[in-house]
């Protein structure tokens, strides 16, 4: 591949992405050098923490071809793209058993209060007093929103646990797995008939905020949330203020409306597990990632079909 051509990193990402896009590119980094020679880009590589809008895409003459370091397209201006022509890529399928893990994992840390139970073992507690006791995770009803690629292997792992699955989407899925599950047309009713209701769904215009108020209340105060979908599916306040008001029973977060902020009166909750945006950030899954996002880049640029096309 010929080096002359230019690929624009929006922000710091990988290591190894870096290393191997600079086998193949000349790649520009803008957090350490700016960017100069806006002409010689032909490609963007971007994630979710800095994509490619309109600005960027109209001052870079030359692009071709987005390609995200992530499933989620949210970052991108996809209308932009195909009125420009400019092709798009991200990086499903490889994360997907990350995401489903993590989601896993927050729903036991948050009814076992896994975390709260390390502090008080950490900080001598144990040797005076007993810790209070979590809730079971086994048969609990758990609601999905987004039952893509992600929501059905949490399902799966759910189902594994003995709960039984219902789940929201535009449509009622036909796949033999999903018919092992109940569909609801309506994410107030889903969230009535659960336990557990966790986001999984692409962030759109019709899903930001998806979960509000009347969401909440209608889980009610034994009810867990768990985000591993993005910050702009939950109205923010709003959730903190049913935790404070006990309106529901806890949440496992792993993105925000604002990231990297949090809402203060969020990190003082015991009954609240927060993680950093790290759904998908495991060595195996991130070096998969880059793979993708170079032979994506490889492809078009050799005239070949692309792996994981978008626009």
């Amino acid at each position: 591949m010929e080096k002359s051509i230019g690929v624009l990193m929006t922000c710091s990402m990988s290591t190894y992405l870096e290393k191997e896009l600079e086998n193949h590119f000349t790649v520009i980094k803008p957090w350490k050098n700016g960017v100069s020679a806006g002409d010689s880009i032909r490609a963007v590589v971007c994630n979710t923490k800095l994509g490619a809008d309109a600005h960027l895409i109209d001052s870079l003459p030359s692009l071709e071809i987005v390609s995200t370091y992530s499933v989620g397209l949210d970052k991108i201006d996809l209308l932009k793209c195909r009125e420009m022509g400019i092709r798009v890529t991200n990086t499903p399928d490889v994360l997907t058993d990350d995401v489903a893990d993590l989601a896993i994992g927050l729903i036991l840390a948050v009814l076992r209060k896994i975390v709260a139970a390390d502090g008080f073992l950490r900080s001598g507690h144990w040797h005076s007093a007993s810790f209070g006791l979590g809730r079971k995770f086994s048969g609990k009803s758990v609601g999905i929103i987004g039952l893509g690629r992600i929501g059905s292997a949490i399902a799966k792992r759910a189902a594994a646990f003995g709960c039984p699955i219902g789940y929201h989407s535009r449509t009622k899925k036909p796949e033999a797995d999903a018919e092992a599950y109940r569909y609801y047309s309506d994410v107030i009713t889903l969230a009535k008939e659960s336990d557990i209701l966790v986001v999984a769904c692409a962030l759109t215009e019709e899903t930001r905020h998806i979960i509000d108020r009347k969401v909440i209340d209608a889980l009610g105060p034994h009810g867990i949330l768990i985000n591993i979908g993005r910050g702009g599916h939950v109205d923010e306040p709003a959730l903190v203020a049913a935790l404070l008001e006990g309106r529901i029973c806890g949440a496992g977060l792993d993105v925000y409306e604002n990231e990297p902020q949090v809402p203060e009166e969020l990190l003082q909750m015991e009954n609240v597990v927060l993680v950093p945006h790290v759904g998908s950030d495991t060595e195996e899954t991130c070096r998969d990632m880059a793979d993708l996002v170079v032979r994506n880049l490889l492809a078009h640029f050799k005239n070949e079909p692309l792996l994981t096309p978008v626009v």
